[in-house]
């Protein structure tokens, strides 16, 4: 003799074809009916002790159905696809591997410099300072500075091509 889990089990699965047909009224493609029906069978299997004796499986497996498209339904409003915030259109960041190279390099080239050019450069662009500020740090006309430091830029384009 069969226990009463296994006749309704048995029940359940004659009424496949008619879940089959009752999802498809929600979802017009096979596959999404086919996945709803499949989600709406594991919630009843899971939730089968919940079943009462004398009530109607079919409309029991309906419910649950529906209450399963509806749940899909507002987490699919929730996380709607292609929205402003979709990954694909944020920008990417570039990798910093490279600028950490020409940063080296362009020290590198800046230690290779004569000690005057090195000097103005450093003083001026490093440091922040003025022209005039380097004048009377190397006391020197200002005009000097600004040649030293035109020919420092020309030893590092050159240096770094």
């Amino acid at each position: 003799m069969y226990s009463s889990t296994e006749s309704v089990r048995r029940e359940i699965v004659s009424l496949m074809p008619a879940l089959r047909a009752f999802a498809r009224t929600f979802y017009r493609n096979a596959a999404d009916a086919d996945d709803l029906v499949q989600e709406t069978l594991v919630r009843a299997l899971i939730h089968l002790d919940r079943y009462e004796e004398g009530t109607r499986l079919k409309s029991w497996l309906f419910t649950i159905m529906r209450n399963t498209f509806c749940s899909r339904y507002r987490v699919t409003r929730r996380e709607a696809v292609g929205t402003l915030e979709c990954v694909s259109s944020r920008e990417s960041v570039q990798p910093d591997q490279e600028w950490r190279i020409r940063g080296h390099e362009l020290e590198a080239a800046c230690v290779r410099l004569p000690e005057k050019y090195r000097g103005a450069f450093e003083f001026v662009f490093i440091d922040g300072r003025s022209y005039e500020e380097a004048a009377d740090h190397f006391q020197c006309p200002i005009g000097t500075i600004k040649s030293r430091v035109n020919r420092a830029r020309q030893h590092l384009m050159h240096a770094l091509s």
